[in-house]
């Protein structure tokens, strides 16, 4: 396989040229972190150190996607890790994505530990288990915050193609899971599938058909001791077997420049989400409503474009944390039904989750200690007061309340979550639980954080 090659002093300088765009674009994205028009959190200490590891966790996706990203050979990654955090992750959650080309032909594969619990069956007494949830989205369109302005949420910016879950997925008996996506179902198909081509929008008809441009998804962990993630696999099946044609300056240009259009696309596109559709700087006027409000929650949403798109089966609630040092945040929660998943997680104020691995900084339905009573009870407080439901706030006195609660099915609005917050003072804590709520020693503690950090090392190993 051969290309044209251009002569060294051109090739020279067309990668010189580009690499000062990219550069260009990382101190544009660089400025988000201090600079006023941008509205970045209040400058402190903490704040402006983790504004820099933020920023560096969307140059080191950004190296993947830019120059890894091809829908002819794709491979699976972290679209959100403990390497690169961000949009107020679920600190419970692989997200994982692939780019594909929705004319052609893809097979997903997997083997599954014991997912039996996906059947409503008791869990397996030993060995691994599967994640509690897992779900496939297809979509057309750029990933959210790629532009960096907010208009790329407005109906039409992307397609859905559909989603399957864990209620729908069909496993083999030998606990293998096979999606296929093709533009149409073949014809005697019945198996996994996602159709990548969609008929002309009626908005822009004239743009003809849509395709899919992305295969992503969530495995949601419960049980941090027992689940292991999922190693997924896709096969481009018009391209199987065909190499790639080798580098050269031109494309290597392009991918250069598409680095820093992507970190400073999404620097400056989740401060603008944020600050303009969450006002959480409060600066705009809204009626005197605030769409996250401090020390208490907005009403419970489904994922949508207020909630910069999300897994489409979670019911979202959000609000801001502000506790001074003997201060703590009494939550309660009541749902219907049965969620196939739910979990409280804190964000710092650029969305990043704080270190779940080596704090208490989340906790997921399966985690935390239930009363029996239909209420879910934390409390998030700066130390340990000694009870389970005790969320760590790692020292941030400011930062994000992030609750979901995930169903195949969502139920009608009316039987949605309700949560409530109480700003009380930290002696009042252990008078808020019911009586009989179990303490939690310092050794207790220091195991929990023990399954922590070796659950995280696992799901996220680079081998």
């Amino acid at each position: 396989m051969s290309t044209e090659q251009l002569p060294p002093e051109q090739a020279a300088d067309t990668l010189r040229a580009a690499w000062d765009d990219m550069i260009a674009s990382l101190q544009q994205a660089r400025d988000v972190i201090d600079q006023p028009q941008y509205a970045p959190p209040e400058a402190s200490d903490r704040v402006l150190a983790e504004g820099y590891r933020y920023l560096s966790g969307f140059m080191h996706h950004a190296v993947e996607r830019a120059f890894h990203e091809d829908p002819a050979r794709p491979a699976f990654r972290n679209a959100l890790s403990v390497y690169n955090k961000a949009t107020i992750d679920n600190a419970d959650a692989i997200y994982f994505y692939a780019p594909i080309d929705g004319r052609k032909r893809y097979k997903v594969t997997a083997t599954l530990p014991d997912c039996r619990h996906w059947q409503g069956q008791a869990r397996a007494e030993q060995g691994p288990l599967a994640p509690q949830y897992l779900i496939f989205e297809v979509t057309g369109g750029p990933i959210a915050g790629d532009t960096g302005d907010l208009r790329e949420l407005m109906p039409g910016s992307r397609t859905g193609f559909g989603a399957l879950d864990i209620s729908q997925l069909q496993i083999g008996d030998d606990n293998t899971l096979e999606i296929l996506l093709a533009p149409e179902r073949p014809e005697g198909y019945t198996g996994n599938f996602f159709a990548t081509r969609k008929p002309p929008s009626s908005r822009a008809p004239e743009n003809g058909d849509r395709y899919a441009t992305y295969i992503s998804g969530r495995q949601l962990f419960y049980d941090w001791a027992r689940e292991v993630p999922v190693p997924l696999t896709i096969t481009a099946l018009d391209d199987e077997g065909l190499p790639p044609a080798p580098l050269d300056s031109e494309h290597a240009a392009v991918k250069l420049r598409r680095m820093g259009e992507i970190v400073s696309g999404q620097m400056r596109f989740w401060q603008a989400f944020y600050d303009r559709l969450l006002n959480c700087h409060q600066r705009h006027d809204d009626g005197g409503r605030y769409y996250m409000p401090v020390n208490a929650y907005n009403q419970p949403n489904a994922a949508s474009g207020d909630t910069g798109g999300g897994m489409s089966t979670n019911i979202y609630a959000g609000g801001m944390f502000d506790l001074a040092e003997d201060e703590a945040l009494y939550i309660e929660a009541r749902y219907h039904g049965e969620p196939v998943y739910t979990g409280l997680h804190l964000g710092n104020l650029w969305g990043e989750s704080p270190d779940y691995a080596n704090h208490q900084s989340s906790l997921n339905g399966f985690q935390m200690h239930d009363d029996g009573d239909g209420v879910q009870r934390w409390v998030v407080a700066h130390r340990d007061p000694g009870v389970p439901n005790w969320i760590d706030t790692t020292g941030l006195p400011q930062g994000y309340l992030s609750n979901r609660w995930a169903y195949s099915t969502l139920p009608p609005k009316a039987q949605w979550p309700t949560i409530q917050a109480t700003k009380i003072a930290f002696s009042e804590i252990v008078a808020m639980f019911p009586e009989g709520t179990p303490q939690i020693s310092p050794e207790q503690r220091r195991q929990q954080i023990a399954i922590r950090q070796q659950h995280v090392q696992r799901r996220f190993r680079v081998f």
